[in-house]
């Protein structure tokens, strides 16, 4: 098999000890005779599996007892319905817009008529390449949560440093940097996110909710109701049972490099070594805001579109996949999950160097 360095912003590499675990189990999970595809999901095997994804993640994530835990389905596109259908019925929500997915996110609250939606923070202003003050006094507290979006994965900023907002709660979609970023979950209302990015494959979407958050409202669908996931263990419906037994191997395998802060750290190490070059560069720049630069998800450009199309083409003959920039965004974007190597960053940066010797150099 040839060796490829899978820069994409989801679904996303996984990590190569997981998948290689996986593919043992694949057709015998514990000596039972069945896949864990073909699992009962009422079966002790596989509730040994969902109960110790939890666990883990909550070790991982120092989740406190007043939060529950939820493996659901929909995608972080399904949450921008439930999170105000459940938190926001006949109250204010506000918001704030970084990007795509907050758009994305406020545009599915608006349909809600009985939801009162305010956006009190937008970077649109300059195409999403910071991230915007949040004012306290911007918040009224009556409001039932502050919606943010934590890293934004197209456009490439992340917020590190978490708003005042009082008493309101902080809603985040975390999709794109959950378990790369060692937050305070007890900072958070609620949390969700899509699997795809730092947890395992497409098709899992993980929400943890705060108890008081539940239960506030009549939600007239079950399948959009936390109260009753959380009452049923989220086995309310069948859930995406190999789903959550490829984030319960990743969870472990996190824990095995050492956790959230040494993910950080790698993380960390891996953006400079890509962000240092292309500062260094005559060629190539970031459009983002320094200081709200993401670790996860780096865009960058030649300010040529015919050199960015060139630059993509001779990345993919090599071996890069997926490096492509967003169609909103053009040029370049290296996503630089929990899973990917840092011999793939610097595999980008000599070629990046190549690239530009041999193109002049010039912005």
């Amino acid at each position: 098999m040839k060796t490829v360095y899978n820069f994409s912003a989801g679904p996303a590499v996984l990590p190569k000890s997981v998948l290689e675990k996986a593919q043992s189990e694949l057709v015998n999970y514990e000596n039972s005779g069945m896949s864990v595809m073909e699992l009962s999901h009422r079966s002790s095997l596989f509730e040994t599996i969902i109960e110790n994804a939890e666990t883990l993640l909550r070790e991982l994530m120092n989740i406190p007892d007043n939060y529950k835990v939820l493996f659901l389905q929909g995608g972080a596109s399904m949450q921008f319905t439930m999170v105000p259908l459940n938190l926001a019925q006949n109250k204010k929500a506000l918001y704030v817009n970084t990007g795509s997915w907050a758009k994305k996110a406020i545009s599915e609250a608006k349909k809600l008529s009985n939801v009162d939606v305010e956006v009190i923070a937008s970077s649109e202003d300059k195409n999403f390449t910071y991230i915007p003050d949040i004012n306290k006094e911007d918040i009224p507290q009556d409001a039932a949560y502050v919606h943010i979006t934590t890293n934004n994965t197209i456009e490439g900023t992340t917020i590190y440093d978490l708003p005042d907002t009082g008493d309101v709660p902080i809603v985040a979609d975390m999709s794109s940097n959950i378990l790369s970023i060692d937050y305070n979950v007890a900072d958070f209302g609620l949390i969700y996110a899509g699997a795809q990015k730092n947890i395992g494959p497409a098709g899992l979407t993980v929400v943890i909710v705060r108890n008081d958050l539940i239960g506030q409202v009549d939600v007239l669908s079950a399948m959009l109701d936390y109260d009753i996931h959380a009452k049923n263990g989220s086995m309310y419906n069948t859930p995406p049972t190999y789903g959550i037994y490829m984030a319960k191997l990743v969870f472990e395998w996190i824990k095995e490099q050492g956790g959230l802060g040494q993910m950080e750290k790698q993380n960390k190490e891996k953006a400079a070594i890509l962000y240092d070059e292309i500062d260094a560069s005559d060629l190539f720049s970031s459009p983002v805001n320094k200081k709200d630069r993401s670790i996860n998800n780096i865009p960058f450009i030649t300010g040529n579109d015919e050199l960015d199309k060139k630059f993509n083409q001779e990345a993919l003959a090599e071996g890069f996949e997926n490096l492509k920039g967003h169609r909103s965004v053009g040029g370049m974007r290296a996503s630089l999950y929990n899973a990917f190597p840092k011999t793939g960053v610097e595999a980008l940066v000599n070629l990046m160097k190549k690239f530009e010797a041999e193109n002049g150099g010039k912005k």
